[in-house]
């Protein structure tokens, strides 16, 4: 067993996984877009730059898009509408220090080394910014759309992830259902960092001991805390049992933020509440070990510009420095 009890820092990656990702602290990050559309599946994108560098400049740690391809009537969130490697692109060229997050990349759904190289192309342009979440997907009606079998997605996420993986290699040797490399040929550019900090999403189709060695990190879903709790616990025993260092968590958490001093309210995902028991709430989370959260606005009934503000006033002074 891997003895991490000296380790000060998680693994060194690259940029933002290193500055999002710290021991015993928590760090608060946006899922995009930064607006309110609660009674639409469909944002209106309006001013999104704006909105995502003034997250900058009010120091959130991350932005993290999503990978929906279609915009399906039952799933209810067309997501961010832009295709993400092109947002991404644009956020590369348009922002200077926040983490640019992909939660995530459904890897059954694209050939990983369409993956791969997309994602190191951001991570070099942005200067080592680029965190890539990966998932098996979990809306069956896209997978017709594309030819593409739902029931097998498990196996195919693996192989593409493991081919991802290759492709950080100078001369990648890889065999699997994507494709064979015997060396001959290369990938560029390489990732600013060792590698692409890659991040399981949920169970992604995936035996918690997989999950627990490959992983540079896990995305849980919102869960009560005493379970979240357990479930962190027993992945990090994993982890450790596979002779690894210790790797992150991280949830997203949908957030109305109010003014008044009501008790808080669950939402979907999330909780309606003050920014005094946001901090509370963000601490517990701190303290079962979660290292960061994505606040997803999509549900705040207030104007975002002055969330962001409040947020950054109220919320994150207030948690570990």
């Amino acid at each position: 067993m891997l003895d991490t009890t000296q380790q000060e820092t998680f693994p060194i990656i690259n940029r933002a996984y290193n500055s999002v990702f710290q021991k015993d602290k928590l760090t608060v990050g946006l899922v995009a877009p930064l607006e309110t559309y609660a009674n639409s599946a469909i944002p209106t994108m309006h001013n999104q730059l704006d909105r995502i560098k003034q997250a900058e400049d009010l120091g959130f740690a991350a932005v993290w898009l999503r990978d929906v391809p279609f915009n399906v009537p039952s799933f209810g969130d067309a997501g961010q509408i832009f295709d993400p490697w092109v947002y991404l692109g644009m956020l590369a060229g348009q922002t200077q220090s926040i983490a640019l997050g992909l939660a995530s990349a459904v890897l059954p759904l694209r050939h990983p080394a369409h993956v791969a190289k997309a994602a190191a192309s951001v991570d070099v342009l942005s200067g080592g910014r680029m965190l890539l979440g990966v998932a098996s997907g979990d809306r069956p009606d896209e997978y017709p759309a594309l030819d593409m079998s739902f029931d097998d997605r498990g196996e195919r996420f693996r192989d593409a992830f493991a081919y991802i993986r290759a492709m950080a290699k100078d001369r990648p040797a890889h065999r699997g259902d994507h494709g064979a490399l015997d060396g001959s040929i290369d990938m560029l550019p390489k990732p600013f960092g060792a590698r692409l900090p890659m991040l399981v999403t949920g169970g992604s189709q995936q035996s918690p001991d997989w999950i627990a060695r490959n992983g540079d990190g896990w995305m849980l879903y919102p869960r009560d805390t005493a379970t979240q709790a357990k479930i962190i616990s027993d992945w990090r025993a994993r982890t450790v049992d596979a002779g690894r260092d210790e790797q992150p968590v991280m949830q997203p958490l949908y957030v109305d933020l109010v003014e008044d001093h009501h008790a808080p309210q669950p939402i979907h995902l999330g909780l309606r509440l003050n920014a005094h028991d946001l901090v509370a709430y963000l601490k517990s989370l701190e303290g079962i070990g979660v290292n960061h959260v994505a606040l997803n606005l999509r549900f705040n009934q207030a104007d975002i510009a002055t969330t962001l503000k409040r947020l950054a006033e109220d919320v994150l002074p207030n948690l570990t420095i």
